[in-house]
């Protein structure tokens, strides 16, 4: 039988180019309420002016409607504005019988102001329209260095939470991956040192010698040997650049179907196994150094098993969740906060993670967060033993998709 990954129908579609352009320049207030409150504006003006007299002209204030208009309407909008109050400025001024000059010059102004208004419009659209265009362009981007969650293989059902601290960029220094291989599913979890887009390219190093020795490498302490290479290759890369040699903590997990779990630790974080209403810190007696520092290390990388019970989840984090601070600059007490969720599956445990999380720190996040909950699913005649009912009904959209 061969292999291959299958994703769950939870995934979100890549937005169409074309939809977002039309939203970005979509107007905030439709046709009807716009000339309610424009016909409005209007006449409070004209009254004003009338009552005031001669000794102060209110009229040009009606120059704001088409300015206001130019921040919430479309361009065909606010042109729509500017015509009227251009308009109502020329039939008002010949009405209280203007001088030529006069005429002329308020006229002007009116003409000059409702152009800047339109001309703001369109400079807006423009460039909202831009930058929904980047973003969906950096939709696509971030979906061919991370792989959308929830995945599912023929051993592990994954769901995943993943927040890059800058919210203009959709991926940060975080990486993880799930591969299913001819050994089995592949799971890593890694965090860049540093930030911004030189930790981004040293993450996409890794995410692609991972993508391919998975595949390919026999023992997962290969897997870890070929990832070693990739980001000593990458720095060498780097330094001649000038840049900054970078190491990856990282937790590399090999899955099969007899319910153990082989690990290379680099580094990295210990999972949290939650099973039977107790939550424990899967302790790693052979931890190595990251990757990119093996040349300082006189050990050879190893793996280790694990048990994996049947209805287990494992938890995976980065450091972006353990070194979360309040505002006292207590770290976040994880594994206090895992026994409170243990009973509930995979996608409520990582729901309940970021609103607490959010919580604790106030909303002021220092790092990246990447994290994974991994439950095993191995078939037998049809059933997958250890998915809640939710999940299964996820796979089964899978199957049918």
């Amino acid at each position: 039988m061969g292999f291959r990954l299958r994703r769950t129908g939870h995934t979100p579609r890549l937005p169409d180019l074309d939809a977002g352009e039309a939203a970005a320049g979509a107007s905030r207030i439709g046709n009807g309420a716009l000339t309610g409150l424009v016909v409005a504006f209007t006449v409070l003006v004209v009254v004003l002016d009338y009552l005031i007299g001669a000794d102060l002209q209110v009229i040009p204030l009606l120059v704001v409607a088409p300015a206001l208009a130019s921040v919430f309407c479309t361009v065909r909008q606010t042109v729509s504005v500017a015509a009227w109050i251009t308009g109502v400025v020329v039939v008002s001024r010949l009405l209280i019988g203007d001088t030529f000059w006069a005429l002329s010059l308020s006229i002007g102004f009116t003409v000059l102001a409702c152009g800047l208004g339109v001309g703001s419009c369109t400079a807006r659209i423009r460039h909202a329209v831009e930058i929904a265009r980047l973003r969906t362009a950096a939709g696509a981007l971030q979906r061919q260095i991370l792989r959308p969650l929830p995945v599912l293989t023929d051993q592990v059902f994954a769901h995943g939470l993943y927040e890059p601290i800058e919210e203009d960029r959709l991926v940060g220094g975080d990486i993880y991956e799930v591969v299913e291989s001819p050994h089995g599913t592949r799971v890593i979890i890694g965090d860049v040192q540093g930030k911004g887009l030189a930790a981004m390219g040293t993450g996409i190093a890794v995410l692609g010698a991972f993508r391919e020795a998975a595949i390919r490498e026999a023992t997962l302490t290969g897997v870890a040997g070929a990832l070693e290479d990739a980001v000593v290759r990458h720095n060498a890369s780097s330094a001649q650049n000038g840049e900054t040699e970078r190491f990856v903590t990282a937790l590399v997990l090999g899955f099969d179907a007899d319910g153990r779990v082989e690990a290379v630790n680099c580094g990295h974080i210990a999972p949290r196994l939650l099973h039977n209403g107790e939550t424990r810190v899967v302790r790693l007696r052979r931890t190595s150094v990251p990757l990119g520092m093996a040349d300082l290390s006189s050990e050879a990388r190893t793996a280790e098993w694990f048990d994996f019970p049947s209805g287990a989840t494992l938890l995976v984090c980065t450091d972006g969740v353990t070194e979360a601070r309040d505002a006292s600059g207590a770290f976040y007490p994880l594994d206090e906060r895992l026994a409170r969720w243990v009973r509930r599956g995979p996608r409520e445990v990582l729901e309940a993670l970021r609103s607490d999380l959010e919580v604790f720190t106030g909303g002021v996040r220092r790092d990246d967060i990447a994290v994974l909950a991994l439950r095993g699913a191995p078939v037998h005649d049809g059933q997958r033993p250890g998915l809640r009912s939710g999940d299964r009904q996820a796979a089964e959209q899978l199957s049918e998709t």
